[in-house]
């Protein structure tokens, strides 16, 4: 009887090993870190999904470039995806695209338009790829300055979720201002002049 109990202890002992160690393999491949908790990689989509129904007018979604430093405002949400910058922006853009009511106003770094390839390769490649991207969208490029400027600001009264890619060429990140999907400037002023 004895030998039946230390032999069942022994075989849980080993499941419970060996399903640690298989937890530990899993941490490892294809993690992303959201404030400081890992998610499998492919969750990251899942909690902006998720994020975009509360999302509105005033909200930022920013797909950020690898070096885009992690920030403190309680309003910033940052999401490590460890993937690539063009698929991220492509699957982010169809998100946001698939929520009735927002629309992105596109911001990019002027900056992207001055960095030449040779002091940082890629450069040229990144900004083909963005033009392709956001062909026809509008974006329009600001001073990354003033940029970060204006997600301090917001971030102190609004979310913006942060969503950081493994691209490592500078000034390539994209900014999404988020406005109503159904009410746009045009209506705005005619309901305002109404009431005068």
């Amino acid at each position: 009887m004895r030998v039946k109990i230390l032999t069942i202890g022994l075989a849980v002992l080993a499941v419970t090993f060996a399903a640690c160690d298989r937890e530990d393999d899993e941490r490892e491949e294809g993690t992303a870190v959201s404030n400081g908790q890992e998610m499998k990689a492919p969750a990251w989509l899942d909690k902006l999904t998720a994020y975009l129904p509360a999302l509105g007018h005033r909200n930022w979604i920013v797909v950020a470039d690898s070096a885009f430093p992690l920030q403190i405002s309680p309003g910033i949400e940052t999401i490590a995806t460890g993937e690539d910058h063009f698929a991220v922006l492509e699957k982010v853009l169809k998100a946001v695209d698939a929520a009735k009511h927002i629309h992105p106003k596109i911001w990019l770094d002027k900056e992207l338009a001055y960095v030449p390839e040779e002091l940082a390769p890629g450069a040229d490649a990144g900004r083909r790829r963005l033009d392709e991207a956001l062909k026809g969208r509008g974006a329009m490029p600001v001073l990354h300055e003033d940029l970060i400027a204006r997600l301090d600001e917001v971030g102190k009264t609004f979310k913006i979720v942060m969503v950081k890619t493994t691209l490592a060429v500078p000034y390539t990140s994209v900014f999404l201002e988020l406005d109503c999907g159904y009410w746009g400037p045009e209506a705005e002023a005619k309901m305002r002049e109404k009431m005068k």
